[in-house]
């Protein structure tokens, strides 16, 4: 049997994707908006054949090869393939499915962008999606329709911070399979975000920091009923009535942080009101007048299960608080950082909370009294960081390409390219 042209070999997986079509020109375009130069074709016009497997000079004539001198000179004629055998022995378009995409697992995200424009068959099988669990997209200027192709490739963890995303333009209304999504401080319109939100309902961890909101992206986010960890921290546009119907809808939250979003009086009392009762650590810090005693009281009462509570930058709270804090029973982190009317001799009955380990209270202590503070309460560790990780993606090292500790294996490794 002859060998068949590299783009004719038929599939023989079961489990491959083929929910997208092998378009050249819009394959062409979504790599432009990837920063990816595509591959050229070549004169013989056979879809971008790997060099290798071709045979340099096509137009050999046929070999004859005559045989044993009994058989009268009987010769066998052998006709020339287009896509003759590498010297190893070995041609890529004879390999099967399963064993390309264990080659493929191993290209960088812009090699097996590139690859997916040698032929229908590698296009399919590029965007298999066992390649696509995970991606991280940091800093990248991704063009209109860019998202709109990688995200429905089976992308479960999706880290994109600080980057330009262009409206994703969908294909289709079926829902995303991301589980893990890290959107930090990107420039995106509320409208083009709502468009990627209203595709998930299989989140479990979501960072939205920095960006403007709307109440439609806040019920989209209540459709995601396993959602663990939350950061909204600094977010805007969305009412309080959106907060209450999303804190009530979520409720096996156990990290949530809330701080510094342009909320008033309403926004705070529903937050402290319907978050969940399972919640482990949060951070409602950045609320200066809106954050009352009384909504401590409140808090306290229906989050008994609090291990790391952030309330730093409340102006309203008072040493009368405390009695609060110790009925906290697993309460081991805890951060009044600028909260001005708690003086710093009354930050040592802090010490009957026997489980506490680390207290922050930077602005309210200065550097002789903090000494004094230390010797008096010596099993606690006192200003050692500025800043909660509560709900965040990353910590630390920002180079870091994981989100929650998942690391990703697709990563854009120049977003200088974008």
């Amino acid at each position: 049997m002859y060998r068949k042209h590299l783009q004719e070999i038929p599939s023989s997986s079961t489990n491959v994707s083929t929910s997208l079509e092998w378009d050249p020109g819009k394959t062409s375009e979504l790599l432009s908006g990837m920063g990816v130069s595509a591959l050229k074709k070549d004169k013989l016009g056979n879809e971008n054949t790997p060099q290798d497997l071709l045979v340099s000079s096509p137009c050999l004539p046929p070999k004859r090869q005559k045989v044993k001198d009994n058989e009268k000179d009987f010769v066998i004629v052998r006709r020339p393939w287009l896509l003759r055998e590498a010297e190893s022995g070995i041609s890529l378009d004879a390999l099967p499915d399963e064993l390309l995409l264990a080659i493929f697992a191993y290209l960088p995200l812009k090699d097996l962008l590139k690859v997916s424009m040698i032929c229908k068959r590698w296009h399919r099988l590029s965007f298999d999606e066992s390649l696509w669990q995970t991606l991280d997209l940091t800093g990248g200027n991704l063009l209109p329709g860019v998202l709109g192709q990688l995200l429905p490739a089976g992308v479960t963890v999706f880290r994109c911070p600080r980057s330009c995303i262009g409206d994703p333009l969908f294909k289709t209304s079926n829902l995303l399979k991301i589980q893990h999504l890290d959107l930090s401080n990107c420039t995106v319109s509320a409208a083009d975000l709502y468009s990627i939100l209203c595709l998930c309902e299989k989140l479990q961890n979501l960072s939205l920091e920095g960006l403007v909101l709307s109440d439609n992206i806040i019920k989209s986010i209540a459709r995601n009923p396993s959602l663990i960890r939350l950061n909204l921290c600094g977010c805007s546009g969305f009412s309080a009535e959106a907060l209450e119907l999303m804190l009530s809808s979520c409720s096996v939250l156990e990290e949530l942080n809330l701080s510094w979003c342009e909320f008033t009086a309403t926004h705070v009392k529903a937050a402290v009101n319907h978050v969940t009762s399972k919640i482990t650590q949060l951070n409602l810090s950045g609320y200066r007048e809106n954050l009352q005693i009384a909504d401590v009281k409140t808090l306290v009462e229906r989050c008994p299960l609090l291990v790391h509570l952030d309330l730093s930058d409340s102006m309203m709270l008072k040493p009368e608080c405390f009695q609060y804090f110790k009925q906290l029973v697993f309460l081991q982190h805890l951060c009044l950082s600028r909260c001005y009317q708690i003086s710093p001799a009354a930050l040592v009955e802090l010490g009957e909370i026997r489980t506490l380990k680390t207290l922050q209270v930077f602005g309210i202590v200065t550097d002789s009294s903090l000494q004094l503070l230390e010797e008096a309460l010596p099993d606690m560790k006192i200003n050692g960081s500025h800043f909660t990780s509560i709900a965040r993606p990353t910590v630390g090292n920002k180079k870091s390409h994981e989100i929650w500790g998942i690391k990703c294996r697709l990563t854009l490794r120049n977003p200088s390219f974008l």
